[in-house]
């Protein structure tokens, strides 16, 4: 349904419920005065239009967009206002229908008709604004979600080709030296970007999944590093099930290898350990090699740590937690903490 149809059944329903309310209460009454019920529907009818027309000069004056405070005087004055008008034209009706002057009605009876038209009119107006502005925070919530939900996906097309590039430059190592784990190793990049696409698409994967993944990047660096290279992996059941952006753990094993071992003239060792953990899921990569000062000897941390830590910061704000340092002299370790999604 349009906006505007949802005003319009809210507007005419609301309405016609007060009427048929006050009917229930005069025929429980045991009223049966023409007059009366005839005042009743006039009164209903002049309120659906004041509000209305006020509704449309809301709209045209920019009310709408308001902060409270600038609106809030301006909606006493007019609450004010639409009840005086309301009671002139009831008064009105009421001298018609009593053919009455005035000053024959009982004025305790007017300042309560007065009265009523005035909590009604507040309560329509409190109703309308806090539609309005629920909708609106809506509308901005949506497009905050539709601008991260394009920056991760230009955070992600950025994985791929960093992935590619640095796979493709394992196997031209390998082409001209071994021709043989040259295959084996395209067979192996092939798997990978099957996956990789695959993953692409989605939001998040489960962690069985990207490790899986990692373990075939991990064998296909294996060929290039050989000895130099030696990894090992342990993940509980309840971490494989857990799920994570994709590419995450992919990334950050390949800063590892890139930043650390590649760097070693005797290579090094990656240590993956995942485990759950207070329904958050604990990650701990170890590899060989040393920050000094927070960065490592080699300039530069590359696209790789910059792109994990926007990610994580778009997903999860400040409940996930990334960080990197020196466990020991020789060793890196790298942290990553995602909550529970």
């Amino acid at each position: 349904m349009t906006r505007n149809t949802v005003y319009w059944i809210c507007q005419l329903g609301g309405w016609a419920l007060y009427a048929i309310i006050n009917i229930s209460f005069y025929l429980l009454k045991n009223v049966h005065d023409a007059d009366q019920y005839s005042f009743l529907l006039l009164s209903v009818g002049y309120m659906l239009l004041i509000t209305h027309g006020f509704r449309n000069y809301m709209h045209r004056a920019g009310w709408l967009k308001m902060s409270i405070g600038k609106l809030t005087p301006r909606l006493i004055m007019a609450i004010v206002i639409m009840t005086t008008l309301v009671y002139l034209l009831e008064t009105a009706t009421l001298m018609l229908l009593r053919g009455q002057p005035l000053i024959s009605f009982d004025f305790s009876e007017l300042i309560l008709m007065f009265l009523s038209q005035l909590t009604l009119f507040f309560i329509w107006c409190a109703l309308y604004i806090m539609y309005h502005y629920v909708e609106r925070y809506n509308a901005t919530l949506k497009y905050e979600a539709s601008i991260n939900e394009m920056t991760l996906n230009r955070l992600k097309s950025q994985l791929n080709p960093h992935f590619i590039f640095n796979a493709l430059n394992s196997i031209r190592a390998l082409v001209d030296e071994d021709p043989r784990k040259a295959k084996s190793a395209i067979t192996q990049l092939s798997n990978i970007l099957r996956n990789s696409l695959v993953m692409d698409k989605r939001k998040v994967v489960s962690f069985g999944d990207e490790l899986r993944t990692v373990k075939d990047y991990l064998a296909l660096e294996g060929i290039r590093f050989e000895e130099r290279l030696r990894t090992s992996i342990v993940a509980s059941r309840e971490a494989e099930e857990f799920c994570i952006p994709p590419l995450m753990l992919q990334t950050l094993v390949e800063n590892s290898i890139k930043h650390g071992i590649s760097n070693l003239i005797d290579g090094g060792v990656v240590d993956v350990v995942a485990k759950v953990e207070d329904k958050k899921l604990h990650v701990r990569i170890r590899n060989s090699g040393q920050y000094i000062n927070g960065v490592k000897k080699k300039k530069g941390s590359g696209l790789g740590i910059a792109n994990t830590k926007e990610r994580l910061k778009l997903l999860y704000g400040e409940k996930a937690v990334f960080r990197i340092s020196n466990e020991d002299g020789n060793t890196v370790l790298t942290e990553l903490i995602i909550p529970e999604q």
